[in-house]
């Protein structure tokens, strides 16, 4: 996911053919738009061109400020699960090998120290636009013991991760520059140190790039998960739960997998094919919806955000690590969840859609699964496109071939909805990135990976050379 940055932009339809949304209790999607975007209040619809209102409030972190006082303890809420804390890094002693130095710039960091149990950190700073240049590392020791792990390394760029350039979300005063979120499991003490970037290989002459102002340390918990079991969700549709044909979402928050031929039937009423038309469209794979993982739907805000299509899928890892179980993948979600809300100040998770390394599929971004949810995954790339995060680091590491097929399902079934060919070219105009300049027209694969339209490491090199055969068999669940 480490960017190379080169610039400082950082249907409803009747009874037995209601195709589920899976959107929060008491929500109702509106209607996708024909316009290029649409934002609509849960449970009505806003007319087209209507405006995006404000961040939600912020009543447990701190906002982040050059010497803000945060307290150690995590805030908490009776009515949210879950907590963040926001430490402010500071300058850390010089090494005696840099003391004189004049190109040296102070490291920043915190020295070992006690805190609330956490289970996933970050650090974010003032300015959305500006990057940091150097390196972040962490130290965390496991709740209850007293075993620190190995200095752990942050993937700083994560700006290629947000909103596009120009939307009221981008543009808001709560977002801030943000590295990738770590997981590390259950955790009650940490140390970060944050090292500018050297002028040279040998740093010995010029002067360092200044580290961005505000860097705080989020340290996340992301909370119980409110139903009995955290992992009885993402197994309840393997076990052979079908929902039957109505799809229906089931008491544990899952959205049942469905056949080909009842897919293909629920998405040519979606779709308002013409009769005769043979819609392309793979079997519904099982979905863990938001309250299936057990988000929090207080967190966000309340708006959906609509384009008027899908025509592509842009394929992500969440460069969160592989140190997770499946049964702790829910957690990992709300994790992520409330460091892009809380800390990264989105106004909802950035993905639309999650897989994990055992091919358990989750829904993402609020506002319904067959929706053209406007997400914030790929900047200058949000539009009329989707983006899939599988759950870890794939770099250096190969994914899981459940998550690969987890991949290819998921695109089967919603790219088809919108009848886009997985195998296939499609012409998408950018944004705005480090890439493409905006207004320009760049042709991409139907399936892309994240460096394709962006110049960024993600999905990890692993991942990306897996995404052929993903698209081969996306095409062919499609019946193509």
């Amino acid at each position: 996911m480490r960017a190379f940055l080169v610039s400082s932009i950082g249907v409803a339809c009747a009874a037995v053919l209601a195709l589920p949304s899976a959107v929060p209790a008491g929500a109702a999607p509106a209607p996708a738009s024909t316009s290029a975007h649409r934002t609509a209040p849960a449970g009505s619809a806003a007319p087209d061109g209507a405006s995006v209102p404000g961040r939600p409030s912020v009543p447990d972190r701190p906002s982040v400020s050059d010497g803000a006082s945060v307290p150690d303890r995590a805030a908490t809420s009776a009515d949210v699960p879950g907590a963040t804390q926001s430490l402010p890094l500071r300058a850390l002693p010089v090494p005696s090998d840099r003391v004189g130095d004049p190109a040296t710039v102070p490291d920043e960091g915190l020295p070992e120290r006690e805190v609330s149990p956490f289970s996933l950190l970050g650090v974010v700073w003032n300015d959305a636009d500006a990057e940091l240049r150097g390196t972040v590392q962490v130290r965390t020791r496991a709740t209850g013991t007293g075993t620190w792990s190995s200095w752990q390394s942050l993937e700083t760029h994560n700006a290629e991760h947000s909103a596009d350039l120009g939307t009221a979300e981008r543009d808001s005063a709560a977002v801030r520059g943000s590295t990738a979120p770590l997981w590390v499991g259950d955790s009650d003490a940490v140390s970060v140190r944050v090292r500018p970037e050297a002028p040279d290989p040998q740093g010995r002459t010029g002067t360092a790039e200044p580290l961005p102002r505000g860097l705080h340390l989020e340290l996340v918990d992301p909370g119980q998960d409110p139903r009995t079991s955290a992992s009885g969700a993402a197994k309840a549709w393997q076990s052979g739960r079908t929902g039957q044909q109505t799809g229906r979402i089931t008491a544990d928050g899952v959205l049942p997998a469905l056949s080909k031929a009842a897919s293909e039937a629920l998405g040519e009423a979606e779709a308002g094919l013409a009769p005769g038309t043979r819609p392309y469209i793979g079997p519904r794979p099982g979905i863990v919806t938001r309250k299936g993982w057990g988000a929090d739907e207080k967190l966000r805000e309340r708006t959906f955000v609509y384009t008027s299509t899908v025509k592509a899928a842009f394929i992500h890892h969440s460069a969160t690590g592989n140190n997770y179980t499946c049964a702790e993948a829910p957690a990992v979600l709300r994790g992520i969840y409330r460091y892009h809300v809380k800390s990264s100040g989105w106004r909802d998770i950035g993905y639309n859609f999650a897989v994990d390394k055992c091919g358990n599929i989750y829904e993402g971004r609020a506002g319904g699964v067959t929706k053209a949810v406007l997400g914030a995954h790929t900047l200058g790339f949000n539009s009329n496109t989707m983006g899939i995060a599988v759950l870890g680091t794939f770099t250096d590491s190969n994914p899981p071939a459940a998550a690969v097929s987890a991949i290819a399902k998921l695109t089967a079934w919603k790219l088809g909805l919108f009848g886009a060919n997985p195998k296939g070219k499609v012409t998408l105009v950018s944004g705005g990135s480090n890439k493409y300049k905006k207004g320009v027209k760049v042709s991409l694969n139907v399936i892309s990976g994240h460096r394709d339209g962006y110049a960024t490491e993600c999905p990890g090199a692993r991942l990306y050379n897996k995404l052929g055969s993903a698209r081969s068999s996306s095409a062919q669940l499609q019946g193509r």
